[in-house]
């Protein structure tokens, strides 16, 4: 039975930074041949990183991107890389290169193109198709087909044809950014595109933050029955290395009772005769999957990570309140960056309670990160000032509530502009979806690290920190305290809001499964509630727009994700 040794370059590569992704893919490479690789398969559109949007407009880059495959395909020898990137002829297309030997052997392009949830290929790239055939490469003896990305969600698609047409292994490589629950059900339909295509199969993913996206990595191999070979890390660059073992099949699809799964021949590309010879079988790596609130807390603290570095930006400053959104966004910021890059600041205000401003400084002491208090009661007592002739015989109200938050914004951008720290805000996806947030206020920052959070999301990964680390980094009082913005005497979420067990279960339905009112009503929940909330989200439409973008991590995230109009007379 013929092995074939294939290395999963699982990287975290740069958006535009042509040089430096060069770097890791060769330096990945290098790595794969000494370890006796008989291929070794890059990410996506790797040479660019992945999502390069409106880049691959510029023809520059797209020449520049070329340029680079040329440089890696020149230093390859007998290991066969497959790597990602932008090709061009008339059009330009999502590509994979085949390189071995000094030069590249030959391309597939991608079919199928994704245009919905946060894809937006078809503005970009044409699918291959009849015109650009599908070849094969016989790399180590063995037949092996190409794929992209969403080419494998297809049960018919590429991945189906290539096997019918002899291929014995599959390389599919991706840019397949997380959303939760997603890990499993991406691995659930490779393990039966495998099984189904009597086709052993390869899943690189690429791993990394790249604005509102988080990629999880966990790339996979599977062999020609659908079971698992390996399995890598979550949310980490890594190089797995799996021996894939290949088996003739004819007897398997022959048997098959769906009938036999035979196609039209395809070309095939001599890449090696035989595989490498190696004195010793790998012991497959199986990493095992992180549970519910890891896996969150991870993608959250690799989201912030790369935002932040590969925007230049070493520390960052986030205003305490002594509840719950700060406290896990600070302890989120210390797992990025580190304690040292950590700033808090309390701003109290003659509404700020004395536990609330306790419990700041207990966070701030238990993560060992820089803390300071700056009162905005100067500030707000001159805007109270400023504005008292104009608004004479009105009560206070809402305005002046706003006013508060508006002078820790303020503050905080004062803090970023002297020292260069970037403004993380703490507004959960709860708040953002019905506006309960202060626009030029609290909203103010770089980085909104869980706006597609839930509020009762938000607690779980609380305690999965305190539980994790043995002992109590965010006070227990934060955590069950009724949750306040303290702008006001005695003020509690729930005297604006519908307790948040209420409010986001119909959050989920109206946001992420676009239920419309009437059929959220019609599943058992409130009439009177579901109306309100559902409006609050509408109208809330246009300060969401002006929020920093966060990462993504449900099914249906605010910003390139859910997009909804924000003139619209449709109340559903």
């Amino acid at each position: 039975m013929t092995v074939l040794r294939i290395a999963l370059a699982q990287l975290n590569p740069t958006v535009g930074d042509l040089d430096g992704n060069l770097r890791k893919l060769s330096d990945a490479y290098d790595e794969a041949e000494a370890a006796g690789c008989d291929i070794v398969a890059f990410p996506e559109l790797s040479t660019t990183g992945y999502p390069p949007e409106d880049l691959v407009l510029k023809p520059g880059f797209v020449d520049d991107n070329l340029e680079m495959l040329g440089k890696f395909a020149a230093r390859t020898r007998r290991c066969a890389a497959v790597i990602g990137f932008v090709d061009q002829d008339r059009d330009i297309y999502n590509a994979a290169a085949v390189c071995a030997g000094g030069e590249v052997l030959g391309t597939y392009r991608k079919r199928l193109l994704p245009n919905n949830t946060v894809f937006d290929e078809q503005r970009y790239f044409t699918p291959g198709d009849e015109t650009d055939p599908l070849e094969l490469y016989v790399i180590g003896g063995v037949k092996v087909g190409i794929s992209i990305c969403e080419d494998i969600w297809s049960a018919s698609g590429p991945v189906a044809t290539q096997a019918a047409a002899g291929a014995e292994v599959n390389i599919n490589i991706n840019g397949s950014p997380y959303s939760i629950n997603k890990g499993e059900r991406r691995e659930r339909m490779l393990a039966t595109r495998a099984a189904d295509s009597h086709c052993a199969v390869v899943y690189v993913n690429q791993v990394g933050g790249q604005d509102e996206l988080v990629f999880d990595g966990g790339s996979l191999a599977f062999d020609h029955e659908g079971t698992l070979l390996g399995r890598a890390c979550q949310f980490e660059e890594e190089l797995m290395i799996v021996d894939v073992p290949v088996p003739p099949v004819y007897r398997k699809r022959l048997l098959d009772p769906r009938g036999r799964a035979t196609g039209e021949m395809l070309p095939t590309v001599e890449v090696s005769a035989a595989p490498v010879t190696n004195d010793f079988a790998l012991a497959s790596p199986v990493a095992e999957p992180l549970d519910a609130d890891r896996e969150l807390y991870d993608a959250l603290v690799l989201g912030t990570r790369d935002y932040c570095r590969k925007n230049g930006f070493s520390d960052v400053v986030i205003g305490l309140s002594g509840g719950i959104d700060s406290s896990i966004i600070a302890a989120i910021a210390v797992d990025a960056l580190g304690a040292e890059h950590v700033h808090g600041v309390s701003m109290p205000s003659r509404y700020s309670s004395d536990h609330s401003k306790s419990d700041a400084q207990l966070l701030a002491e238990a993560l060992d990160i820089d803390f300071r208090t700056i009162s905005i009661e100067p500030a707000f007592s001159a805007y109270i000032d400023m504005l008292e002739p104009s608004f004479e015989g009105r009560e206070p109200g809402l305005t002046y509530e706003n006013i508060q938050s508006r002078c820790r914004g303020q503050l905080l951008m004062a803090l970023s502009n002297e020292f260069g720290w970037m403004v993380l805000t703490t507004g959960n996806k709860s708040e953002v979806a019905v506006g309960y947030f202060t626009i030029y206020g609290d909203s103010v920052g770089g980085y909104a690290a869980i706006k597609d959070v839930l509020k009762t999301r938000v607690y779980d990964l609380c305690r999965y920190v305190n539980q994790r680390e043995g002992r109590e980094i965010i006070p227990e009082n934060v955590i069950t305290k009724p949750p306040s913005a303290e702008l006001r005497p005695d003020q509690r979420d729930d005297d604006s809001l519908p307790p948040y067990e209420v409010l986001d279960p119909i959050l989920e339905l109206y946001v992420e499964d676009d239920r419309t009112a009437g059929e959220i009503i019609e599943l058992g929940h409130d009439e009177a509630i579901v109306r309100r909330v559902t409006r609050l989200v509408d109208v809330a439409e246009y300060k969401r727009r002006q929020c920093p973008p966060g990462v993504r991590v449900s099914r249906k995230a605010f910003g390139k994700d859910r997009r909804m109009p924000i003139t619209s007379g449709y109340r559903g």
